[in-house]
């Protein structure tokens, strides 16, 4: 459609011209004494453009004449520009190749081809980023290529470059750059002191808290690892089931970082209540406060929150459970018995049950009750601690009774459990 239209327009213009141009009669005199010329008024409007076309073409050949070495410098730069950005894809690749060779000698390449445009006054507006990737990728390959004179020098110069407001978030990989670095060698106090010189709102990032994660694990500074890790958990890092794992296990590192009753204390209020609540944590922290002689009914209400999920534990996490109330049982209340009975009621086919059913019952002087649960949770306890425990409680209660044969009969199965 456009081309039917321009094809009119030029038919119209043809048209005008012609009808202008063979009607028109009139003339252009000129006087140059003592001679006269007369031209048509066609024939005027021709040298005029023609004229105009020859000046036109002949300023256009002199501008393009004059710019030739404008051109020619253009040309220079931008090969320059073209060989600097090539040899850092050249610098990437190799590094992602394993060549960290060829990688430190692109990268130097590019660092070269980008200090001659700037020392010709033609460095790119992203010289300043740009000339920092091109050192992060020579300190990354020195790294590899464990020359670590070589990568603190390029680390250093990174850092410097990155300073400008252009490069800012290439300055903050850098410092990231340099904590993995440390990290790698195991040197957690120098990646902690790398990640402190990010600015605030670089320091919550997934990335950065992953490696103080790290180096507070390597350093043994568990407190500030579980900080990093609810940190984590928060900004959802790590799986659910993950985050609880690794939670679980920071609690239980610090509580074992206690080495007497106020210091669990201690480091049981920096817990969470969601951390509290965790039965592995808390059956760990309710024995660990036995191990160094603490409140038994402290740590019975440790316990309390795992008690009210042990429907829900498995085998293991019962057995341990069982364990650790049967570790502060000496003052074990009327309150406890209660519920004691009441799960043992609720299921009276769990050995386990029946096993702490009746070490509280023998507990609380209960001889025969404690006898008939022991006697049933001996059959069908699969932890062979426990398993013995059982014939052991059973054969002092025999001997309670005077019963010698039995007593001599449950210390045999004792023995061979």
């Amino acid at each position: 459609m456009r081309a039917a239209l321009w094809l009119l327009a030029l038919f119209a213009v043809a048209v005008a011209i012609a009808l202008f141009a063979g009607n028109n009669q009139g003339t252009v005199t000129l006087f140059w004494p003592p001679w006269r010329l007369d031209l048509s008024v066609n024939l005027v409007v021709l040298l005029l453009v023609a004229g105009f076309a020859i000046v036109h073409f002949a300023l256009a050949a002199l501008s393009a004449l004059f710019d030739i070495p404008r051109q020619a410098l253009r040309w220079r730069v931008q090969q320059k520009e073209r060989t600097m950005h090539g040899a850092m894809l050249d610098a990437v690749s190799h590094l992602i190749a394993g060549r960290f060779l060829r990688a430190r000698k692109s990268a130097e390449t590019a660092l070269a081809q980008a200090h001659s445009l700037h020392a010709g006054g033609h460095a790119p507006g992203n010289a300043a980023q740009l000339r920092t990737l091109a050192h992060l990728l020579a300190a990354e390959a020195s790294q590899s290529l464990q020359d670590h004179a070589a990568r603190d020098e390029h680390l250093q110069q990174a850092l410097a470059e990155g300073s400008a407001r252009d490069a800012q978030e290439t300055h903050e990989g850098a410092l990231m750059r340099a904590a993995r670095w440390s990290l790698d060698e195991r040197d957690p106090d120098a990646a902690i002191g790398w990640l402190r010189m990010l600015p605030h709102g670089a320091a919550r990032r997934t990335l950065a808290l992953r490696m103080r994660l790290k180096a507070a694990r390597l350093g043994r500074q568990v407190a500030e690892a579980l900080e990093m890790a609810r940190l984590l958990a928060k900004h959802r890092a790590f799986s659910p089931s993950a985050a609880q794992s690794i939670l679980r296990g920071l609690a239980m590192d610090l509580l074992d970082g206690a080495h007497d009753p106020a210091q669990l204390l201690r480091a049981w209020s920096l817990l969470e209540p969601a951390e509290r609540d965790m039965p592995d944590v808390a059956i760990h922290g309710a024995q660990r406060l036995a191990t160094l002689g603490g409140d038994p009914q402290l740590a019975r209400g440790w316990l309390l929150a795992a008690w009210e999920q042990q429907a829900t534990l498995g085998d293991s996490q019962k057995v341990k459970l069982v364990r650790a109330l049967e570790g502060v049982m000496d003052t074990l209340d009327a309150g406890w018995l209660a519920r004691i009975e009441s799960a043992q009621r609720a299921d009276p086919r769990d050995a386990t049950l029946q096993y702490l059913a009746g070490m509280a019952c023998m507990k609380r002087q209960l001889w025969g009750k404690a006898q008939q649960l022991l006697g049933q949770a001996a059959m069908g306890l699969k932890d062979a601690r426990m398993h013995r425990s059982a014939w052991s409680a059973l054969a002092q209660l025999a001997e309670q009774r005077g019963d010698a044969q039995a007593a001599a009969s449950y210390w045999k199965n004792a023995a061979g459990g």
